[in-house]
């Protein structure tokens, strides 16, 4: 079987492979990804396309050094009232963003390529929906300021496994989305080429 390399250093994604059992390794892609958002902005990119991109990019980057792994690229866009937002820059930063998402829907565009031997053979877009509660204005600011050192890498501002789930009134679509990765898609792709058992 292939090795697998998940191109992502973030622990939820590495934690949601481990859970499911997948032997992989991580490697950091190192791309630009603000330069390459904003590029993609200005020229009229659906929120849905950037990840996709971003995901496949990051792929290629640690696929082209890698070219007999299974290299899987993620990404993830938020997109709100139709501007996409970024992780927050400053604990003021996070509020704002959740200040202006209180008691309205956003969408999560959850992107995942995988690279094999130099070109991606796979690619998946997830979508969901998330709505937030109207939740006070204290209570945020003392949820931001509680959770500040994980959420500052985070889009949206939260961690949905976390406090964050106080945060919203309903989620439509899969779970796996609001973390990062879509996970149920990556497995049956593996399983059903025979890199991983199942």
């Amino acid at each position: 079987m292939p090795q697998i390399i998940l191109a992502s250093q973030s622990e939820i994604r590495s934690q949601l492979l481990k859970n499911a059992n997948v032997e992989f390794s991580t490697a950091k892609a190192r791309v630009d990804e603000d330069t390459i958002k904003q590029s993609m902005i200005a020229q009229g990119f659906t929120p849905r396309d950037i990840a996709d991109a971003l995901a496949e990019i990051k792929a290629q980057k640690i696929g082209m050094k890698h070219l007999d792994a299974m290299v899987i690229g993620c990404d993830q866009i938020l997109d709100f009232d139709g501007r996409i937002l970024s992780k927050p820059e400053t604990p003021k930063d996070a509020f704002n963003q959740l200040w202006a998402m209180r008691g309205k829907r956003h969408v999560l565009w959850s992107a995942a390529v995988i690279f094999h031997e130099g070109k991606p053979i796979w690619r998946h877009v997830g979508q969901v929906r998330v709505y937030m509660r109207a939740v006070t204005e204290g209570y945020l600011k003392s949820y931001v300021d509680r959770n500040w050192q994980d959420i500052q890498h985070c889009v949206g501002a939260y961690q949905i496994e976390k406090e964050g789930a106080r945060l919203f009134s309903k989620v439509e679509g899969d779970y796996f989305n609001v973390m990062g990765l879509p996970l149920l898609e990556i497995l049956n792709f593996l399983a059903i080429r025979g890199d991983i058992d199942g």
